[in-house]
């Protein structure tokens, strides 16, 4: 399950933030998610609150911006979204696409006390 770890990451981000910037709590920790990332929000989020424990990000509500599937279709020259990563382009039904969103993973911003 790399959901732990990247709880831990982000944990151990806003721990940094809060060191550099001088806050002591966090409210919110706003995540973009893309739908191609290969993270699954619910174990994302389970892990998350378990990472948290005793830091700055204890009580943070994590609000999750999913970030939908983007691609480049090669045949018709279209930017399409895609629901699946292998789906073909919704427009012409070509095979040819290359991913160009839908893959991020970040945090976009934190609500501080």
């Amino acid at each position: 399950m790399h959901e732990l770890s990247i709880a831990e990451n982000i944990v151990s981000l806003v721990a940094e933030q809060a060191e550099r910037s001088g806050f002591s709590r966090v409210r919110v920790i706003r995540l973009e998610l893309g739908a191609f990332s290969s993270v699954e929000e619910q174990a994302l989020r389970f892990c998350f609150g378990a990472a948290a424990q005793g830091s700055a990000a204890e009580e943070a509500e994590l609000d999750v911006v999913v970030v939908p599937g983007e691609a480049w279709c090669l045949d018709c020259n279209q930017v399409v979204q895609l629901a699946e990563r292998l789906a073909p382009c919704p427009h012409c039904g070509g095979g040819q696409l290359q991913v160009t969103g839908g893959q991020e993973l970040r945090v976009r911003e934190l609500e501080v006390d």
